[in-house]
């Protein structure tokens, strides 16, 4: 294995609406994916790929899924869609027909391998439906793939999270029947994280011995609302993204991100003694 790091930027429910239209008469999904990129493109090392875990457009349109892939000719590293709940297999694969990765088989399942740490994604999307789902035939080729490289730092990820958030409207969203993935996970230690979208917000949890990691939202968040039944509300708190930073000899360690211009870097220096 290398001794350099691996790093790998993980944005994530980007919701892209063609024509300037605003998701919910509020979010500019277009003008924040745009920020996104110039952030990514500020990374200094920039990471090695940008993964998008899906919902990459709102309705699954060929006209967004155009906008988006205008957006990303912005962006100044490889980049790896996956699908989410908001997405439609069909239009996808025809507005990124050099993509080879998607074009292969019913769902959009792939692996790659980047410096040290290889990628699984699976597709957990269902037509026309806001949960998730993976099916044998999808668990068979993960097991699989993992037991084919199982000294290689791995990253296992989809688009609904396998286990419940407390917010309850998306809890009925989430992944259904978790437990045969979660048993296949548990089998290989290999697996530094599970990496999913979806929650618009940014958690982290135990899952099948290893750390599970959601992704905020790129424009907007859902509301951080535990209450039972509580509404399924938006808020526009700041967006972000993750990066996942593999060092031979350290581990992996995950950074969350925040999408935006700042003011500094600052060095930290105070005068001793004095009062300003």
């Amino acid at each position: 294995m290398s001794v350099q790091p691996t790093v790998i930027a993980q944005l994530s429910d980007l919701h892209i609406k063609a024509n300037g239209r605003l998701s919910y008469k509020k979010v500019d999904t277009h003008a924040a994916l745009l920020l996104a990129i110039d952030t990514l493109n500020a990374l200094r090392p920039q990471p090695d790929v940008v993964v998008i875990t899906g919902d990459l457009v709102d309705f699954g349109r060929p006209d967004e899924y155009q906008t988006l892939r205008d957006a990303l000719q912005r962006l100044q590293r490889p980049y790896y869609l996956m699908a989410g709940n908001h997405d439609d297999r069909q239009a996808l694969r025809a507005a990124f027909p050099d993509h080879a990765y998607l074009q292969n088989g019913p769902t959009l399942n792939w692996q790659l391998t980047v410096g040290d740490v290889r990628l699984l994604a699976l597709d957990s999307s269902v037509p026309q439906q806001p949960w998730g789902y993976v099916d044998e035939q999808q668990l068979l080729w993960l097991d699989r793939a993992l037991s084919a490289a199982p000294d290689r730092p791995t990253l296992v990820m989809l688009h609904h999270p396998p286990f419940a958030c407390g917010i309850d409207h998306m809890d009925r969203q989430r992944l259904r029947q978790p437990d045969a993935l979660e048993a296949i996970i548990a089998r290989h230690p290999q697996v530094e994280r599970v990496l999913c979208g979806h929650l618009h917000r940014s958690l982290q949890t135990r899952f099948a011995g290893t750390l599970a990691c959601v992704a905020p939202g790129a424009s907007h968040q859902v509301a951080l609302d535990l209450q039972p039944d509580g509404p399924a509300h938006f808020v526009l708190e700041p967006p972000g993204f993750l990066l996942h930073r593999w060092q031979p000899g350290e581990g992996m360690v995950t950074h969350q991100c925040a999408i935006g211009r700042f003011s500094g870097p600052w060095p930290f220096y105070d005068s001793q003694g004095l009062i300003d």
